[in-house]
């Protein structure tokens, strides 16, 4: 049974950063791509980064490129969304998802929210 469970949200100040973590279970971590997505209420689900599964690739949404770096452990079978500068309208709920063989798998979501 595949599960994804999101960790490390909460609430931040504008400016501050914040990592959040996924650990994975369920599926061959190391040969499943592994992204980062974000829904601020009201608004559509959008992709913030994708870690493609070997050799090491990345790929970032306009968004927050620049911002926010998506890394992975494929040891410990987690990936991770470092946050900085972070801007109000940062918050959402941040999603992480696995892709492999095919299907898709979403997490429950952590709260970012951004916020003085």
């Amino acid at each position: 049974q595949v599960q994804l469970v999101e960790s490390g949200g909460g609430l931040v100040q504008p400016g501050g950063s914040l990592t959040l973590s996924c650990v994975a279970s369920g599926f061959t971590f190391s040969s499943a791509a592994m992204s980062w997505y974000r829904q601020a209420s009201g608004k559509e689900r959008e992709l913030v980064a994708v870690s493609i599964s070997f050799g090491g690739s990345t790929n970032y949404a306009d968004s927050m490129k620049g911002r926010v770096i998506i890394s992975r452990d494929n040891a410990k079978n987690t990936v991770y969304l470092q946050m900085n500068s972070l801007r109000p309208e940062d918050t959402a709920v941040y999603y992480c998802k696995a892709r492999t063989r095919g299907y898709g798998y979403w997490g429950q979501g952590t709260q970012v929210t951004v916020s003085s």
